[in-house]
């Protein structure tokens, strides 16, 4: 039945019935076999073949569906050039892979396994074609429908492979070709690509009783099925889209960069600028099989070949430079050797919107590298970092998790407020717990009375502000057992702003609740900075890369819609 369904569905999209011979058990399907059943009977042939062995001189394809071994090794040199082998009984093909290619070098070949290349998994279509009919309430699965999913699965095929199907592949991403011809079972991109193409067939064919009015939103709301992070960067991605500010990535040769820049030109969130040799980062793409165009949507700059860009950048970047003690010649040489500086420098200069370094590298050095540049709001005191991480109870933000080692009262409260602005761009409504040891005036240590103190603060500067403090993490989650300690709390519900009283306690809590609770992170984002630059960790992946740019444009919006159209840059 499999098999016939199969050759059902090729004939659909073109094949000739006339071009198929069929085989079962009995041998070749002949017309003269009596008693065939009706789905068989429509591909009988007048042939004097007999048997499989027989039927094989000159064909293309090998489909099988049948049972393990059945296809014997002498036979393949009868097939035609470059023949495909699709051998997908289960759980043992009817040739293996290695015995095939050794007598077919030029042979495509395909199975059912996981231990081979094209593994052929109908996990790939079925949880996608429902997906498609469902949500166009469609009436029947028809063979638009099936065609449909079939071009879609086709088309991701040729598609540069995701970061998780690289992962897979041991980190070497495959391209289209004789390894990978299919895309992996657990691609997260299935969804996106067939589920939206599967419902389009049911509207076009007539079956959809609910058809879908904006396909742009639709794909976005699968976005959230994919991607733990799509429901929180919704918001996010609407703004960035809206505006196509030009992002510039110190590391443009890093292949997440890469991916991630991909990513941002295909969904139209940003266009992005690269910084690094033209002809690395070129190969690189090429070896990744990347469809991005380094010519048009992505811009490619190299700090120490583009002079006519980076050179009237050298008497600004000299003078600051200079300021600290720099010699003249070595701050030509940083402007061109390091890739942050050049970053900050086109940012400074509004030849980019906002910009992204780090992910190789010390962290703290990109940061002193970027300081002297791009400096810090006129109403903040110090830089700060905010994480975010989303978990299976919720998202939440953690400050500072990067920066002031120790902080005052007022360095508290600068960063809550400043934090609260950021939440606030998520399109999240912050809530905001000042974490203690103490629980609302249990202790009267230097901590406890740190944060009561900036609680103060930060509602002199915020009142409208939803604060409470100080209180240990139980209250700042369970709004019970808050509740139970200080009826009256300003805070309602569970706190999604957790601000903790030092570096080392705000670090420590973000790292072990990512390692603990699988947390997916987005950031970490600066505070406190006059443009939109930010520095990633190492452990960042594309997807990460993807949702910072993005947080990145939008705050280049805000930046651009500010009082004078920007951010004036003290000496």
């Amino acid at each position: 039945a499999a098999a016939l369904a199969c050759v059902d569905l090729l004939v659909s999209m073109g094949l000739r019935p006339e071009n198929v011979t069929l085989t079962d058990i009995q041998g070749v399907v002949r017309a003269d076999r009596p008693g065939m059943l009706p789905n068989m009977a429509r591909y009988a042939r007048q042939t004097e073949a007999r048997g499989l062995a027989e039927a094989l001189p000159g064909a293309d394809v090998f489909l099988g569906l049948s049972a393990p071994g059945v296809l014997r090794p002498e036979w393949l040199d009868r097939l035609a050039p470059r023949p495909l082998i699709l051998a997908l009984a289960n759980p043992d093909p009817e040739i293996l892979p290695d015995l095939a290619r050794r007598a077919r070098p030029d042979a495509i070949i395909a199975t059912g396994r996981t231990d081979y290349p094209n593994q052929v998994n109908n996990v790939l279509c079925f949880p996608f074609i429902f997906r498609g009919a469902l949500d166009a309430s469609a009436t029947e699965i028809n063979e638009e429908m099936k065609i449909a999913a079939v071009e879609a699965i086709a088309a991701l095929a040729r598609m540069e492979a995701s970061e998780v199907v690289a992962a897979a592949y041991g980190g070497a991403a495959p391209v289209f070709g004789p390894d990978y011809i299919i895309p992996k079972p657990f691609d997260p991109r299935l969804i996106l690509e067939v589920a939206p193409a599967v419902a389009r067939a049911a509207m076009r064919s007539g079956v959809a009783g609910r058809p879908i009015a904006d396909f742009d939103a639709y794909r976005r709301e699968l976005e959230g099925f994919v991607f733990r992070s799509g429901q929180l960067m919704r918001p996010v991605f609407e703004v960035a889209r809206a505006g196509h500010k030009r992002i510039v990535y110190a590391e443009g040769t890093d292949e997440r960069v890469l991916r991630a820049a991909q990513t941002l030109v295909d969904d139209g969130i940003a266009e992005p600028i690269l910084l690094g040799a033209r002809a690395e980062i070129e190969a690189k793409a090429r070896e990744m099989g990347l469809r991005v165009d380094l010519r048009g949507a992505v811009r490619v700059l190299d700090p120490a070949r583009d002079h006519d860009v980076f050179g009237p950048l050298l008497p600004e970047y000299q003078r600051l430079a200079g300021r600290r003690g720099v010699p003249m010649e070595i701050a030509q040489r940083a402007l061109a050797a390091r890739p942050a500086v050049a970053a900050a420098m086109l940012l400074r200069a509004g030849l980019a919107d906002a910009a992204i370094c780090g992910g190789v590298g010390n962290w703290w050095r990109q940061i002193q590298h970027i300081l002297p540049i791009i400096p810090r709001r006129p109403d903040a005191s110090r830089v700060y970092g905010l994480e975010c991480l989303i978990l299976q109870t919720g998202t939440f933000f953690l400050c500072d998790t990067q920066m002031v080692v120790d902080p005052t009262p007022e360095q508290i409260a600068e960063m809550t407020v400043l934090a609260a602005e950021a939440v606030s761009g998520f399109g999240i409504t912050p809530k905001v717990a000042l974490l203690s040891h103490s629980n609302f005036g249990a202790s009267d240590s230097e901590s406890a009375r740190k944060m009561r103190r900036a609680l103060g603060l930060v509602r002199q500067r915020a009142p409208d502000l939803e604060v409470d403090g100080e209180m240990n993490g139980e209250s700042a989650l369970v709004a019970a057992i808050r509740d139970r300690a200080i009826p009256d709390s300003r805070l309602s519900g569970t706190a999604n702003l957790l601000v903790l009283p030092t570096l080392d306690a705000a670090n420590i809590a973000y790292t072990l609740l990512k390692a603990a609770a699988d947390g997916l992170s987005v950031g970490p984002v600066l505070l406190g900075m006059s443009k939109p630059i930010h520095v990633l960790s190492r452990s960042v992946t594309a997807r990460g890369i993807v949702n910072l740019s993005a947080f990145a444009a939008r705050e280049a919006d805000s930046v651009s819609q500010g009082p004078g159209g920007g951010s004036a840059l003290a000496g």
